[in-house]
């Protein structure tokens, strides 16, 4: 596994999401323009990875069943990590709950925020780098998934943050520290990859349920909340384009 290519996509996947969700966020009336289009794209390309490019290769090393097994306990388990952090807004609502939940309790909201999203960048840190391990293509498919989700999460954490009294400046450099727990996460698993190599087939299969587990808890509800067929239509596109990417770079990467 290269150094350089963990360390390049890692800073893809949470300063470069983290830079497209500040620069969604100047301009309002574009995020919300887009808004429905790129979580739907998010939801595609989180399941392009997750059934194109992890599960297939955990199987590879692996029967089924057992993949399948694991991937079942691993989605309970992220089941249980969002009730214990008391974040109902994880991933990408732009704001729908973040206003009610700043309402209730504005500062400590944002506190639970920036720890629970450090958290998350340094598992997608470890992510990032498992990928790698397995194949230089993997970890490019893995990387776009985690840039995917990323920019409506980061986008969705500035208006929590906002509505619970942080300056926008602040907000976004406290996020962008924690978004540096990504680059943690693939030092760790790089450092560690004597121990996690024999195992990587079951980190391909956690990551595969934390893809699936964010686009159909976190990310696909919230498409539901507008149902017009114009509405549908950009999401059915954004869900299209979303797997239509992963195969392309599935085909070109080999």
């Amino acid at each position: 596994m290269s150094l350089s290519y963990v360390l390049i996509f890692s800073l893809l996947g949470s300063v470069g999401a983290l830079s497209g969700a500040g620069a969604l966020l100047a301009f309002p009336q574009l995020h919300q323009r887009l808004k429905t289009t790129l979580l739907a794209y998010a939801v595609g390309t989180l399941l392009g990875a997750t059934f194109l490019g992890l599960l297939p290769e955990a199987m590879t090393e692996r029967p089924p069943s057992q993949v399948g097994l694991f991937l079942l306990a691993g989605l309970l388990g992220f089941f249980l990590l969002e009730k214990f952090l008391r974040l109902p807004h994880v991933h990408g609502h732009f704001g729908e709950q973040h206003e009610h939940e700043a309402h209730h309790s504005r500062q400590p909201a944002g506190t639970i925020i920036l720890v629970g999203d450090a958290f998350h960048n340094f598992v997608d840190g470890v992510v990032i780098a498992t990928a790698f391990s397995s194949s230089v293509s993997l970890g490019v498919l893995t990387s776009l998934a985690v840039i995917a989700h990323e920019i409506p999460q980061e986008l969705g954490d500035f208006v929590i943050l906002i509505e619970s009294g942080w300056e926008r400046w602040s907000a976004y450099w406290w996020n962008f520290l924690s978004s540096l727990a990504t680059f943690a996460g693939a030092g760790v698993a790089y450092i560690a990859l004597d121990f996690i190599a024999p195992q990587t087939p079951y980190f391909l299969t956690l990551a595969a349920a934390s893809f699936l587990y964010i686009a159909m808890v976190d990310l696909a509800p919230v498409l539901h909340h507008d149902s017009g067929l114009k509405t549908s239509l950009r999401q059915l596109l954004g869900l299209v384009a979303g797997v239509g990417t992963v195969l392309l770079l599935r085909r070109t990467l080999g």
